[in-house]
């Protein structure tokens, strides 16, 4: 019998993990990673890549939901050493793994930059429950069009994603992740409503949602380029 409660006991324990923490400190970074996530938006922006001035990314700021026990989040304000900081995770998550850009595919078939943000914007939208709110939006450039969108969807609600990255190495020798959303396949989708129901959320997997670090003399390219083959995100 009592062999038995510590059995059971046991079983309710959390997992250990250290993948929240920082090297040297047994704190939760506050920064957030690479996995399956439970994070609202703060803010998008539409940033213009820094190796093509055609090409653009759109870029989620998120936050996680509140980080429990001994944690301190980035200051909202760095300007404020004193004001208030974030009270989860948080950090920049570019839509796609690749920028969005006119581009015409090995096949032929034309990608339409602009078409693709706004089908973009329509997934996201209805992630959130704000189609409606969307399809009121109209705007002569697409610039002027995201701008509206960030009104739309800063400070949302918490939602459901499965978060991919780049690894890099900062001058400390640490890995750090350039994050995006992967691409959804007939695997499942990188974003749900938290009560949606079928569940179709991607489960994240390092080996098809990461992009591992590449040896220095294997390349030195800074920037990850425009792929023409990529297509469409949105193409199931």
């Amino acid at each position: 019998m009592k062999s038995k409660l510590i059995n059971n006991h046991l079983k309710k324990k959390s997992m250990l993990s250290t993948k929240d923490m920082s090297a040297g400190s047994g704190k939760a970074k506050p920064v957030i990673g690479v996995g399956n996530q439970v994070i609202r938006i703060n803010s998008i922006s539409f940033d213009v890549t820094p190796y093509d001035s055609e090409a653009h990314n759109i870029v989620l700021h998120v936050e996680s939901e509140p980080v429990k026990g001994e944690f301190q989040g980035f200051l909202k304000d760095v300007n404020k050493p004193d004001g208030p900081r974030y009270e989860g995770q948080v950090g920049r998550v570019r839509f796609s793994p690749y920028p969005y850009k006119d581009a015409t595919l090995p096949s032929g078939r034309e990608i339409q930059k602009d078409t693709e943000v706004l089908k973009a914007m329509v997934y996201l939208s209805e992630v959130l429950n704000k189609r409606t709110e969307l399809d009121t939006i109209e705007a002569q450039t697409i610039e002027e069009f995201m701008v509206s969108c960030n009104k739309l969807f800063s400070n949302s609600e918490f939602f459901n994603a499965c978060v991919g990255g780049r690894e890099w190495e900062n001058k400390e020798g640490y890995i750090n992740y350039d994050l995006y959303l992967p691409r959804m396949s007939k695997d499942g989708i990188p974003l749900e409503a938290l009560n949606a129901e079928n569940s179709r959320l991607l489960e994240f997997d390092k080996k098809d949602h990461v992009r591992e670090l590449q040896k220095k003399q294997e390349s030195n390219q800074t920037f990850e380029p425009v792929n023409a083959s990529a297509g469409d995100d949105f193409d199931l």
